[in-house]
């Protein structure tokens, strides 16, 4: 059973989202505040983190920022902010996914079901199942990269983004493409998750980020990775 984390202090919110889950079988735990929500997610272990930004004890992001300090987790985040800036800082420290508030059940719940998918294995390619560059190394089957014999750690959805393009060597993969795949088809606007995510990949693999050698943009079309 996939077990969801639920973190927001709405109680009438709390018991909408627990029972909506429940009746699509997933288990969940709820979280009123910050500090609980981190000794839950310690405990507990939950598949995904749902989590508002607004927290009486501490703000949404530092929430985020403890749990990446030792998870991969999805996080979506809930909140009434809305502005693009907030949003960015939200998926910058390591948010996988940003709902504003109000919200249909519906999307959130299509949004949880993308972010269960991209924690599964995928089975590779049988041609490529180790892809090796001047500068790191991307091994498939353990879905593990390595950089200057050090293992480079990658949130489920840097992952799964960085798995499409390697699949599909020397092709443009389409904005429109990436974000139906990694985020979902309602995602089809939001080219700015596209921009962080892929800055946080260059960051992590390229030798010189802002001249990128094998993640390439195609300006207003899409992404390339060239080996």
């Amino acid at each position: 059973m996939t077990r969801v984390l639920v973190v927001e202090d709405d109680p009438q919110l709390v018991r909408a989202l627990v029972l909506n889950l429940q009746a699509r079988a997933y288990g969940a735990d709820a979280a009123p505040d910050g500090a609980t929500a981190l000794r839950l997610a310690a405990t507990r272990r939950p598949d995904v983190v749902v989590l508002d930004l607004g927290l009486p004890d501490m703000d949404g992001l530092e929430v985020i920022k403890g749990l990446r300090g030792w998870t991969r987790v999805p996080i979506i985040v809930l909140s009434a902010r809305h502005t693009s800036d907030e949003k960015v800082e939200a998926l910058d420290a390591g948010a996988d996914d940003f709902i504003t508030k109000p919200f249909s059940m519906d999307e959130l719940m299509a949004r949880l079901r993308a972010a269960v998918r991209r924690t599964e294995p995928a089975p590779p390619a049988d041609d490529t199942p180790l892809v090796t560059t001047d500068d790191f190394a991307i091994d498939l089957v353990a879905r593990k990269v390595t950089r200057g014999g050090r293992t480079v750690r990658l949130t489920p959805t840097e992952w799964h983004l960085l798995e499409i393009l390697i699949s599909n060597p020397g092709r443009l993969v389409t904005q429109k493409q990436l974000l139906h795949d990694v985020w979902g088809p309602s995602s089809g606007d939001r080219t700015n998750y596209l921009r962080v995510y892929m800055a946080q990949l260059r960051r992590k693999l390229e030798s010189d980020p802002s001249h990128p050698r094998y993640l390439i943009t195609e300006p207003g079309m899409g992404y390339r990775f060239e080996a």
